[in-house]
């Protein structure tokens, strides 16, 4: 048992990867991945739709573009591409071993927890986005494609692939169409659109989320009492940890997914865009929506991945852990 690992003798404060059977964590894993998502996914959508607006031109923010989808696609409009977007949950298996391999490789050099959760979840994230981008920009180009009737003055066109929108076509005859266009215009190119974006949003947004995660929860343990759940503590490190990052990396998202949905060609440009239509707002466009989805990600994600390491715990350490 090592000694960064445990709190003290009797209780453990970090499950570490060689203290878990794997054959429980991987597929418990991806099934809390898959459950979070079905729960969630409407949060994304509307935080992307939020995203590639101009100005207030659809919606003016969360709980109306929630209200106005709702009202005019019905509930499947909050879940357009999220069959496409189920494949992440494969990136999410090679996330968590790249995550918890290389903490434990730096464990053997004695690094500070911190310092191991930030590299950990920068090289994490490095893995998942180059897995996760293609079905990115699929699952927003679902999410956003077609006119959307919102009164009389309020409709926007985004459609940028020129995609047939014949209610009697399929959401899979879509998908099949926007992948054959992305790739008939840019090649196998098209499909890592904004792949550099996604790095500078999702590498410090990780490696900061997993290192904040620490710091609260180091805190929160000298300010709760010490028979307060030590699950909870986590869920509410986690909570905090998603809302300090998406404070930080919110103008980076936005231009992301301005990047990978109407095909703009550089970081700069979409910057200068950005920047000329928005001003200031930039740094708070789609901020609502985001910050509730970080936290309700950060809080599920926490509470299944905390209590999976727990299952999973080999019979050796299972008295030392502590719910």
């Amino acid at each position: 048992m090592t000694t960064t690992a445990v709190e003290s003798p009797q209780f453990i404060r970090t499950i570490e990867w060689d203290m878990m059977d794997k054959s429980k964590f991987f597929p418990l894993s991806m099934l809390s991945s898959f459950s979070v998502r079905c729960v969630l996914y409407p949060l994304t959508v509307i935080k992307t739709r939020l995203q590639v607006q101009r100005h207030d031109q659809m919606y003016k923010g969360m709980i109306d573009a929630w209200s106005k989808i709702y009202r005019y696609e019905g509930a499947s409009g909050l879940y357009r591409g999220f069959w496409v977007s189920t494949f992440q949950i494969v990136s999410g298996v090679f996330y968590i071993s790249t995550y918890e391999g290389v903490r434990h490789v730096l464990t053997r050099y004695d690094a500070d927890t911190r310092v191991k959760s930030l590299v950990a979840g920068g090289c994490a994230s490095l893995v998942g986005q180059t897995i996760v981008v293609p079905f990115d920009v699929l699952s927003q180009h679902m999410m956003v494609l077609g006119v959307v009737n919102c009164g009389k003055n309020n409709n926007m066109v985004l459609n940028p692939l020129g995609i047939s929108l014949d209610p009697a076509r399929s959401r899979f005859q879509m998908t099949t169409d926007i992948t054959r266009q992305i790739y008939m215009r840019d090649g196998a190119r098209g499909f890592y659109r904004g792949y550099v974006a996604s790095l500078c949003t999702y590498v410090p947004n990780s490696a900061l989320w997993w290192a904040f995660y620490d710091l609260y929860q180091d805190h929160l343990h000298t300010v709760f009492p010490s028979w307060v759940s030590h699950l909870f503590i986590q869920c509410m490190a986690g909570t905090l940890g998603g809302f300090t990052t998406t404070l930080i990396t919110n103008p980076l998202d936005i231009i992301r997914a301005r990047l990978q949905v109407q095909r703009l060609d550089s970081m700069q440009k979409t910057f200068h865009i950005l920047w000329t239509e928005e001003r200031l707002r930039m740094f708070t466009k789609g901020l609502s929506a985001r910050l509730v989805q970080s936290a309700c990600f950060s809080f599920a994600i926490i509470l299944g991945y905390e209590t999976i390491k727990r299952v999973s715990v080999i019979e050796e350490y299972r008295d030392y852990v502590r719910w």
